[in-house]
C-alpha cells in the first residue's frame, strides 16, 4: 500500500487535512499532529472440548493534538470526516490563546522501513482455518499427560492501519498485523490442581503457526502445569538470584525500563534523573530499546508520532546513556526524538514508553553462573508485579523456577515473591551468560491508563542478593 491508498482507506484527502490543522492552530499553537488508525480484532476461544465463544471487534477514528510550548491539547473524533475533524480540532486548539497566521503545510511521503512482512492478511483468514489449531492444541494436551483435566485456548489476531501527518509536512503511514494463541492448563494428581500457561505472539500471519509451533504450544503448557506437582518453597530471606534467560526481562522491563522513560526524568520523578553519563552497573552490562527486531510483538515501523523506530542504547558498559523520547521530552533535552512515543489508539497522545527492552549477552556461561551460587534460586517464569516508579522498589510474583544448593539445581520451587529495588538490582549483576533469549509471549505494558505491545528479553544473569519471600 501506498500513500493514496492510506488516504482513500479513512476517506480523507491532503486538502481535508490542510484544513484540519488550519483550525487546531487557529489560536496560536505551535505544532499539530493528526493521527488515524484503523483497526481490526478477532478473538476465538476454547473450552471444555469446544470452540464456545468468539467476536470480532473494529475501532476506527482520528486523533488531532496541538502543542503548545510543553502544553498539550488533545481531541479525538470516532467519526472521520472534514465536518467532525474540524470541531475535533477546535477542541484541541484550545491550549493556546492567540492568534497566529497558518501556513500552508506542504506534504512529503515518509516511506518506513517493514519489520512485520506478512504472506497473508489476518482479514483473508476466515475462522475456518483457525479453529483447527484450537482443536490440534486440545488434543496434543490431553494426549501428552493423563494428569491434564483442563485446558483453555484462545486465539487473537489484530490488524491496525496507521495514518499520521503533522504540520512539519511529514506524512507516513504503517500496517500493523499481530497474533497470538495462549493456552492454560489445569492438572491434578491425588487432589492436588496445579495451573501454568504458555503463550507465543508477534506481528506475524497465519504462517507464523506451524504443526512445530502447535506442538510447542501444547508441550510447554502442560510441563510447565505438571512440573509445579514437584515444586515447594525456599526458605525466605536475602539470597542470590539468577533470572533465567527469556522471560524473566519483565524484571528489566517493570523495575529498570520504565525508569527510563524520558517523562519521569523529565518531571525528576526517576531515580535515573540524574545518571546520564554515570556508572550505574558493571562494566560487562549494556541495556537497549529496540523496535527493529524483525516480528518481535513490540516492534513498530514508526512510532505514533510519525518517527523512524531505532534501537536505543540505554546503558553501555555499564554507563547510562541515553532515555526513551517522545517529542515533547527529546525538545526539552535538546535531543533527537528515539521513536519512543507511543499510544493505546486514536484516543490517546502519545508518551515515551518502551517497545523491546533487553539486555546484550556477556561473557560468562549459564553452568558457570550456577556453579557460582552457594544458595539462592532461579527465576524461570513470573505472572505480575508491582513497581514504584520514583524509586524503582519492586515486588514480582514468581510462578515457577528451581533452587541452587552447593552450585546444583536441586528442587522445583513455585509461588514465591521477590523484592527490591531496580537500580539496586542493577548494580548487584554479578554476572552476564552469553545465552540471550527474547522472551516470545504476548506481553502488554500499561502506563497512564494507556496499554501497548511490548517484548522482552535477557541473558542467563546472576544479582548477587534479592529478598526472597512465600506467598
Amino acid at each position: 500500500m501506498n500513500l493514496n491508498d492510506y488516504l482513500k482507506h479513512f476517506q480523507v484527502s491532503e486538502e481535508i487535512i490542510r484544513q484540519t490543522m488550519k483550525e487546531a492552530l487557529s489560536k496560536g499553537g505551535d505544532y499539530c499532529d493528526i493521527y488515524f488508525q484503523h483497526s481490526i480484532a478477532e478473538y476465538i476461544g476454547l473450552e471444555d472440548n469446544s470452540v464456545n465463544r468468539a467476536y470480532s471487534n473494529i475501532d476506527r477514528g482520528v486523533g488531532i493534538r496541538v502543542l503548545n510550548g510543553n502544553q498539550t491539547g488533545y481531541s479525538f473524533s470516532e467519526i472521520i470526516t472534514g465536518e467532525a475533524m474540524k470541531k475535533a480540532a477546535k477542541t484541541a486548539a484550545n491550549i493556546a490563546k492567540h492568534n497566529k497566521e497558518f501556513k500552508r503545510v506542504s506534504f512529503q511521503e515518509h516511506f518506513p522501513a517493514n519489520y512485520y512482512p506478512i504472506k497473508r492478511s489476518w482479514e483473508t483468514v476466515g475462522v475456518d482455518e483457525k479453529i483447527p489449531y484450537l482443536q490440534q492444541i486440545n488434543e496434543k494436551a490431553f494426549a501428552l499427560d493423563k494428569r491434564i483435566i483442563k485446558v483453555n485456548i484462545s486465539f487473537t489476531n489484530s490488524t491496525t492501519y496507521i495514518l499520521f501527518t503533522n504540520s512539519e509536512g511529514r506524512i507516513t503511514y504503517d500496517y500493523q498485523p499481530m497474533g497470538q494463541i495462549s493456552v492454560s492448563c489445569i492438572a491434578e494428581q491425588n487432589g492436588q490442581k496445579e495451573q501454568n500457561s504458555f503463550n507465543l505472539s508477534g506481528r506475524y500471519g497465519i504462517e507464523f503457526f506451524t504443526p512445530e509451533n502447535i506442538e510447542r504450544l501444547a508441550r510447554e503448557a502442560v510441563e510447565s502445569t505438571v512440573a509445579l506437582f514437584e515444586a515447594g518453597k525456599p526458605e525466605p530471606g536475602e539470597m542470590e538470584v539468577v533470572l533465567s534467560a527469556g522471560s524473566s526481562g519483565i524484571l528489566l522491563h517493570e523495575a529498570i525500563g520504565h525508569g527510563m522513560e524520558a517523562d519521569f526524568n523529565r518531571k525528576e520523578i526517576s531515580i535515573f534523573a540524574d545518571k546520564i553519563g554515570k556508572k550505574v552497573a558493571e562494566d560487562f552490562v549494556t541495556i537497549v530499546d529496540d523496535g527493529t527486531n524483525p516480528q518481535v510483538r513490540g516492534s513498530i515501523n514508526i512510532d505514533d508520532e510519525g518517527n523512524d523506530t531505532e534501537k536505543t542504547v540505554l546503558v553501555e558498559n555499564g554507563i547510562m546513556k541515553s532515555y526513551l523520547h517522545d517529542r515533547l521530552s527529546a525538545q526539552h533535552y535538546k535531543v533527537k526524538s528515539t521513536g519512543s512515543g507511543r499510544r493505546e489508539s486514536f484516543r490517546f497522545a502519545p508518551l515515551p514508553r518502551m517497545r523491546n527492552t533487553y539486555m546484550l549477552p556477556g561473557p560468562h556461561k549459564r553452568e558457570e553462573i550456577i556453579r557460582s551460587v552457594k544458595k539462592g534460586i532461579i527465576a524461570e517464569t513470573f505472572t505480575n508485579g508491582q513497581v514504584m516508579i520514583g524509586g524503582g522498589d519492586f515486588t514480582f510474583y514468581v510462578k515457577s523456577g528451581y533452587l541452587i544448593e552447593n552450585g546444583k539445581i536441586t528442587m522445583p520451587i513455585k509461588d514465591i515473591n521477590i523484592i527490591g529495588n531496580g537500580p539496586e538490582v542493577l548494580k548487584n549483576i554479578t554476572m552476564v551468560a552469553d545465552d540471550f533469549k527474547m522472551t516470545e509471549g504476548g506481553w502488554t505494558c500499561g502506563k497512564e491508563g494507556q496499554g501497548v505491545p511490548v517484548s522482552m528479553g535477557l541473558p542467563t544473569v546472576k544479582v548477587s542478593k534479592i529478598n526472597v519471600g512465600g506467598v
